[in-house]
């Protein structure tokens, strides 16, 4: 692992460091005897009850501080590096790989591949087994760091590798059985390609990957995203409604039989099949407490539940604004009853639901996540927007106001002459947005920024 230096760049108020008098500035050079190489390690040994931590100061003069604090209580330091090391790519080359599917000429770091193993545990990405070295793997192992989020698409070595392009992705799938091993808390996806690894292979995928239980909590069934630039790539097909039928009664199937089995409904359908399907979403039970929320499984349930549960704790009143939403064509029908829900009880609130559809990309990608400024202009130019329009976050790259083509909400308020507010993920902001109440202060309820995708 490449040695960096780890250098402070905030400390938190009121925290541990800021008491002991560490600064920005200054350099974190070891807990408890112990080089830090990454986030993980520091995350792991300073969850300790006694810490010794070496720090240097910019000076060269170092100061060697003891430490007693509560087991897992955080130091309050943040560094120049958030991640204290290098991100680390993807190695393969996936036949419905997205970032291949994306046009010349967009910011650098929408172009990385990451398949790194720490981001899996830190921030809930999935990783494909492919990247992971024996390192790693005795690492995740030690510190018992869960849960570890899998690429798995299919559980037949041969294919794997053709899906992955990777001659090696079928061998990684035994460190799955490690992990499993070792008691590792894992979920797992698979992105399902028309004609590759759906049918009688879908049908062993799942078969195979019940081994994993309990240890393997969920698995998640999305389909493939395909934009229109898909020159020179693999001919992938998209599904029909037909087909999103056939794949829901075989998850339908596998949930009924293993709930009934291990207690678990074990394998979950992204809700972009339901709606391609024309059928209704499930009920809140059968998500076994939303552990697929990041892959787009129960998002618009969750939202559709919160809005409920806000508006059912409200009296209602007779106040009168208008206001739009822009969106995607996904979830437009669903804001829609979210909308209509809220007009019960505030009938003088006049919403107007923009589903704007994907030029940029191609109409086949319907979420919101993936719009850009110039699609929301063009479609939004000359309509009634009324006093405020609302976007969902996950439009933009948490901390910014920038869309994907890099258009700035600055540009896109002062081109159609409206204020826009950015709304969170909950279905509590969503309601407090309409309404032109302040959303919920401090960290967002969800990881996922989905509210409106």
């Amino acid at each position: 692992m490449k040695k960096r230096k780890h250098i402070v760049s905030n400390v938190l108020p009121g925290s541990i460091a800021e008491e002991l008098e560490i600064a920005r500035g200054d350099e974190l050079v070891s807990v408890n005897g112990t080089e830090i190489g990454d986030i993980l390690d520091y995350h792991y040994l300073c969850n300790e009850e006694y810490l010794m931590v070496l720090i240097r100061k910019p000076n060269g003069e170092e100061w060697e501080l003891e430490i007693e604090k509560e087991f897992e209580e955080d130091l309050g330091l943040e560094f120049e590096n958030a991640f204290m090391d290098e991100y680390r790519s993807c190695c393969n080359k996936c036949i419905f790989c997205f970032i291949d599917q994306m046009p010349k000429g967009m910011r650098k770091t929408l172009y990385f591949k990451d398949d790194d193993s720490r981001l899996s545990f830190l921030q809930g990405n999935y990783i494909t087994l492919t990247n992971l070295s024996e390192s790693d793997m005795e690492r995740i192992i030690r510190y018992h760091l869960e849960p570890i989020n899998i690429s798995f698409h299919t559980m037949d070595p041969q294919l794997r590798c053709k899906m992955l392009n990777n001659r090696f992705a079928g061998e990684a799938l035994k460190k799955a059985d490690r992990l499993a091993k070792a008691g590792i808390e894992m979920n797992g996806q698979i992105v399902l390609c028309k004609g590759i690894n759906d049918g009688d292979q879908l049908e062993h995928s799942i078969a195979a990957l019940t081994k994993y239980l309990p240890h393997l909590k969920s698995v998640s069934v999305v389909p493939v995203g395909l934009t229109r630039f898909r020159e020179g790539l693999y001919p992938l097909e998209p599904f029909t409604a037909k087909d999103a039928e056939r794949v829901l009664e075989a998850i339908h199937r596998w949930q009924r039989n293993l709930y009934q089995i291990y207690g678990t409904h074990f394998v979950h359908a992204g809700d972009e099949w339901y709606l391609l399907a024309g059928r209704d979403l499930p009920p809140e039970e059968t998500y076994d407490g939303y552990l697929q929320l990041e892959n787009g499984v129960g998002m618009i349930r969750l939202f559709l539940t919160e809005v409920r549960e806000e508006l059912n704790g409200r009296a209602g009143d007779a106040r009168e604004h208008e206001l739009s939403i822009a969106t995607g064509v996904l979830a437009a029908p669903y804001l829609e009853e979210a909308v209509g829900e809220l007009q019960k009880k505030y009938p003088g609130v006049k919403v107007h639901i923009h589903a704007v559809k994907n030029a940029f990309f191609g109409e086949r990608i319907t979420v919101a996540g993936l719009l850009t400024g110039q699609d929301i202009l063009a479609a939004l130019r000359g309509k009634t927007l009324g006093e405020r329009l609302l976007l969902p976050g996950c439009m933009f790259r948490s901390g910014e106001e920038i869309f994907l083509d890099d258009i700035s909400l600055n540009e896109l308020e002062m081109a159609l002459q409206i204020h826009a507010c950015i709304v969170k993920s909950s279905g509590k902001d969503f309601v407090r947005a309409l309404l032109l109440e302040e959303q919920s202060a401090g960290e967002d309820v969800h990881k996922y920024e989905v509210t409106l995708d």
